[in-house]
């Protein structure tokens, strides 16, 4: 039968009970700058659990305290971390759903401000850092960057180390998935990109220097992470700069063969963040479905791949699934609008009897 919004998504010996993902959203809202989730997490990640979703997805969250993108971020890089992180995955995994960590590091679009404070950048003796990148290039701000340097090969070395520990800590912590983040511009995309990797050293130039650094995480990722637990990988299909110098979606199905042959389950495919203006002057819905689609053409057929970006009702989600499109509809915003979307949608598509809705909101529908 061909699958839809509602058929069981199988990964490896995980299986999430529906094709709905929670989109990793940054919520900015650790209260001492430590990277602990807070109540707040605990109760926005279980909302969406209890609205129907398959997956359920946390934050970037930051493999060292340099990974951030504001102080305020959640983090991965200690045991406290694991014992603040354990209630929000218990909490997710008893209704139902599948807790995810997106593994994260900002790279030069660290250390700034929150989006209501402007994402201005924040300096070292305001409680910022230096941030790091594969040139000696910052992000370029309007005002004054904090302090930046090109990365070395301690560096390069220190934060694979960091992905592999964050990895082993998230396990304990109790997600079932771990996605490793190398789209929008952060480290790992800066990289991938041309229009940021400027070396030429082993990291830098060719299409297979330029990926190595994600492979080389992939493989201390894969290296911890079980067997029968599945690994993701966000990317940005594209950088949107058409200028013959950066990342691009023939770049990216590449990408994907070799992801898949390090033992990653599913791309999930955004796009652009490489520079302050890579995106699309008007994207309207779907917009990047076109890369996931075109991602998932170009790769084996059990490599899974998720589309995100302006998914904002049931008939679009259940479409871009049950046309071949995607295997995986990871709905972001729509969620912060309404956390029970996944029950909506099935409200919506005569599916309610293919969701588990909990018994104290049975009377809603």
């Amino acid at each position: 039968m061909t699958p839809d919004l509602f058929s069981p998504l199988d990964m490896r010996d995980t299986t999430a009970p529906n094709r709905v993902m929670v989109s990793p959203m940054c919520q900015y809202s650790c209260e001492d700058r430590d990277g602990l989730p807070t109540d707040w997490h605990r109760v926005h990640l279980g909302s969406r659990a209890v609205g129907g979703a398959g997956i359920v997805m946390s934050e970037a969250t930051a493999v060292e305290p340099r990974g951030r993108i504001s102080p305020e971020d959640t983090g991965i890089w200690s045991d406290e971390h694991v014992e603040a992180w354990q209630p929000v995955t218990a909490f997710i995994a008893k209704e139902g759903s599948i807790p995810a960590i997106q593994l994260a590091h900002a790279g030069r679009k660290a250390s700034k401000r929150r989006p209501w404070e402007g994402s201005t950048p924040v300096q070292p003796d305001s409680g910022g850092w230096e941030t790091i990148g594969p040139s000696g290039n910052a992000w370029p701000y309007d005002g004054e960057a904090p302090p930046h340097r090109r990365m070395d090969h301690d560096d390069i070395e220190t934060v694979i180390e960091s992905f592999r520990t964050g990895a082993e800590r998230a396990l304990e912590a109790g997600f079932e998935i771990a996605e490793i983040h190398a789209a929008h511009g952060y480290l790992l995309h800066e990289f991938l990109s041309p229009a940021t990797n400027d070396r030429t050293d082993e990291y830098g130039g060719s299409f297979e220097d330029r990926t190595r650094f994600l492979r080389e995480v992939v493989s201390a990722v894969r290296d911890v992470w079980p067997d029968e637990k599945p690994v993701f990988v966000r990317i940005s299909a594209t950088d949107w700069i058409d200028d013959g110098e950066s990342w691009t979606v023939e770049q990216s199905v590449r990408l994907a063969r070799g992801l898949y042959e390090a033992g990653v389950d599913l791309i999930d495919v955004s796009s652009g963040g490489i520079a302050p203006a890579s995106y699309p002057d008007e994207a309207g819905p779907n917009y990047q479905v076109p890369h996931a689609e075109r991602i998932g053409d170009g790769t084996p057929e059990d490599l899974l791949v998720g589309a995100v970006g302006k998914i904002t009702t049931p008939e679009q989600a259940d479409g871009i699934v049950a046309n071949g499109r995607a295997d995986l509809a990871i709905v972001g915003r729509e969620h912060l609008r309404d956390p029970y979307f996944t029950i909506r949608a099935a409200d919506q598509l005569d599916a309610l009897d293919r969701v588990d809705v909990p018994p104290q909101y049975d009377r809603a529908f």
